[in-house]
């Protein structure tokens, strides 16, 4: 078979089939999807570094070890004479850094030599950030910050991103943005929804509302925790009687975060109308079979620039993925 032609030769991305093979017991979407919520949570020392941001908000990272201790921040292993690669970790909606999928991938980085940051996005905490704004599909600033930090406190590391759901259509969004001012060497996004809207409507049928209920009440709680302490600008019973993100994101995401409306929400926030622009490699996970959304949210090769690659597994789920082997 002919190799595949070199990427500055091509005049948009690839499509591939997935390499994913799912345990012969665990096929289905949904298991695909439930089952890693009910792995052990990897084992990881965080090291709590808090950033303050020039609007008076702040977001926290978690230094990866696997060792338990204290002490500074980790500077990480020479590799070949450069600085160990590091690589931020995107969480994805109501998670943070008890996310087992991002505690999974940083104990494999971990045991290379890289270094592992992840951000935890504004409000994601059990602490509420302090401004009403809150992170959503849209917001890259914060992602955008910690890369120019980054960059300037290590300026010869190669750096990484990986984002599930969210925090993959917040990468893939920011390097849209970026282009090729990104500081970012490559990147890999998994599971997501490149558009909102669409998804937003498969979460209000069948199964799949079932995981639009468990999101939903969290989101509320998250946000009524936040109001405790930070009074917010919206109603709280429309965010209470919420059904659905439609009525959920009208009532206090587009509020909170300078939309018009869900649906304005919805247009401006999604990373497919973006990735025409992107620069530096990317690749991105998908399944088929995601329960959170539907194949016409999946762009086609002439929509994905040269740098991109998608590959396309027939199962896995949402952020699942379950094959047979141990986890880390």
């Amino acid at each position: 078979m002919r190799a595949p032609d070199p990427v500055n030769q091509r005049l948009h991305g690839r499509v591939i089939p997935g390499a994913f093979v799912p345990h012969p017991l665990f096929r289905n979407a949904h298991v695909q999807t439930l089952l890693p919520l009910l792995r052990p949570t990897p084992q990881l020392d965080l090291r709590i570094e808090r950033r303050e941001l020039p609007d008076g908000d702040f977001v926290d990272l978690g230094w990866c070890q696997q060792s338990r201790g204290h002490g500074p921040l980790p500077q990480g292993p020479v590799l070949q004479g450069k600085p160990a690669p590091l690589t931020v970790l995107l969480h994805g909606l109501t998670s943070g850094f008890e996310a087992k999928y991002a505690r999974g991938l940083a104990r494999r980085l971990l045991a290379r030599g890289w270094r592992v940051v992840i951000l935890q996005f504004r409000g994601a905490g059990p602490e509420p950030n302090r401004l009403p704004r809150h992170y959503h599909h849209g917001d890259t600033q914060d992602l955008r910050e910690l890369l120019a930090m980054l960059r300037v406190r290590e300026p010869e590391t190669r750096l990484f991103a990986v984002g599930w759901s969210l925090g993959g259509n917040v990468l893939l969004n920011y390097l849209g943005e970026e282009g090729a001012r990104t500081p970012l060497t490559a990147a890999v996004a998994v599971s997501v929804p490149f558009l909102l809207k669409p998804c937003v409507e498969r979460l209000r049928t069948g199964f799949s509302r079932l995981y639009q209920r468990h999101l939903l009440g969290e989101l509320q709680q998250m946000l009524l925790r936040k109001h405790a302490k930070v009074p917010l600008p919206i109603d709280l019973e429309k965010v209470a009687r919420a059904k659905d993100f439609f009525d959920f994101d009208n009532a206090a995401t587009a509020v909170l975060n300078g939309f018009r409306d869900a649906e304005d929400y919805y247009e401006r926030a999604s990373s497919g109308r973006r990735l025409h622009s992107i620069a530096v490699p990317v690749l991105a996970i998908q399944a088929a079979d995601d329960p959170f959304m539907t194949p016409a949210v999946l762009p086609e090769p002439a929509q994905l620039p040269p740098s991109m690659t998608l590959e396309l597994c027939e199962r896995g789920g949402h952020v699942g993925f379950c094959a047979a082997g141990p986890y880390l």
